[in-house]
């Protein structure tokens, strides 16, 4: 089996200066890898020639396909086009056709054409011109011993339209690249290193086909399995085999495959059972909330929420016993209980859960440091808590113990309603 290698290649000071983030190479390794081909390695340098030719002959010396983008524009900085005349040995020359669609352009717009946007229209005379039909700066496709080097702009949509509408196409015409098929289990409630033990005699047996990755997030891991063959049926099927196998091991911790987050799939279970949910947050301060109505047809699950997060709302608004707090705390298991219950009945809903803690960085005590939270989950059949013990970062545990409420809903429904 073949396998196609590709590089990225960005160029260009203003990335290196942090004044504009390189999205082009992560859009371009996601298309990329829908064909078969594999980014090896994704390299940036500045408007230096011997830096870029340095970086030309590097690239050469790893990859099938290097893809390059930026340094085409009509100014003196923009380095790539006589870098790559001067790396294959060729002169520039005004090109014809990429002269008549120049001037097109700006015809077309109602402005001139000055010598600098002529100019444009000049190419190495050794590259096959890629037409650019939302810009000025022709793309320019090389080939020298089985190599294939692409030169692009550096505007998004400029170059995403080029790699959609030519390089791609052309790619997979010049190298049949095989297939590449990712699949994506996504898990929450258990660390990389307790779930790489509990699933270590899977992934000893996985085939020499298929790799496997560890990707952690805020509340879980994702499991990354990428398998390339010849034959596209046959690599799904031993995907599919393989996620049957893991369920055994992990499954409590699985929530679902591929793109979905936890909210989407907790929201989809909710809908289908067709139970609603209310939630009382103190600490996470509405981002439990948020995280909910974020999916799109929520109201037909989520009846509100409330953020009583002083003492005098938990009881006022909330219901919160004085009592309660006056003995126990608010970050405590007993007012997190009575939070859960009061707030389901307080929207007349199936489910309603709860959150309080110290987010801080202020706040905390000797028994109850930093990071100290509370979640709770009510319906009409039990009450489930529990206690987390975070970091010391205010907004990493806000956005963690929202996590972990929603993984909290995930595991706490009634198997039956």
């Amino acid at each position: 089996m073949n396998t196609v290698k590709a590089e990225l290649l960005t160029i260009g000071d203003e990335i290196l200066y942090g004044q504009i983030v390189d999205t082009n190479s992560q859009w371009m390794g996601v298309e990329l890898a829908s064909i078969g081909v594999q980014v090896i390695r994704k390299t940036t340098v500045g408007d230096k020639e011997s830096e870029i030719l340095t970086a030309f002959a590097e690239a050469e010396s790893r990859a099938d396909v290097v893809l390059i983008t930026g340094g085409l524009g009509p100014t003196s900085d923009d380095l790539t086009k006589p870098c790559l005349a001067r790396y294959f040995d060729c002169e520039i020359r005004i090109h014809p056709e990429a002269l008549e669609e120049v001037t097109a352009f700006f015809k077309q717009r109602g402005r001139a054409l000055t010598e600098l946007n002529r100019q444009q229209a000049a190419l190495p005379v050794c590259c096959q011109k890629l037409t650019n039909p939302v810009g000025t700066a022709p793309g320019m496709w090389f080939e020298r011993n089985g190599k294939v080097f692409v030169s692009m702009p550096g505007v998004p949509h400029e170059m995403k339209r080029m790699m959609q509408d030519l390089v791609i196409p052309r790619i997979r015409q010049t190298f049949n690249p095989p297939a590449i098929i990712h699949q994506i289990i996504n898990t929450a409630g258990i660390g990389e290193s307790f779930l790489a033990e509990k699933i270590s005699s899977w992934e000893k047996a996985l085939p020499e086909h298929i790799r496997l990755a560890y990707l952690p997030n805020l509340g879980g891991v994702k499991l990354r399995l990428t398998a390339t063959g010849s034959r596209e049926d046959a690599i799904r099927a031993d995907l599919r085999k393989l996620v049957e196998q893991i369920q055994p091991l992990a499954g409590e911790y699985i929530f679902g495959y591929n793109e979905d987050p936890l909210e989407v799939v907790i929201g989809r279970t909710l809908q289908e059972r067709k139970l609603t949910l209310s939630v009382a947050e103190s600490c996470t301060g509405g981002f439990v909330s948020h995280l909910i109505t974020s999916v799109p047809g929520s109201s037909s699950y989520f009846l509100g929420s409330m953020i009583p997060y002083a003492y005098e709302i938990k009881m006022r608004q909330l219901g919160v016993r004085p009592e309660t707090l006056e003995s126990y705390g608010a970050v405590s298991e007993p007012t997190i209980v009575e939070m859960a219950n009061l707030v389901r009945a307080k929207f007349n809903a199936d489910i309603g859960v709860a959150t309080s803690g110290i987010a801080g960085p202020g706040g905390a005590t000797t028994e109850k440091p930093v990071g100290t939270v509370w979640i709770a989950y009510s319906d009409k059949h039990h009450t489930v808590t529990k206690k987390l013990q975070l970091s010391n970062d205010r907004m990493i545990n806000i956005r963690l113990a929202s996590v972990h409420v929603l993984n909290l809903i995930r595991t706490s429904l009634p198997k039956t309603v």
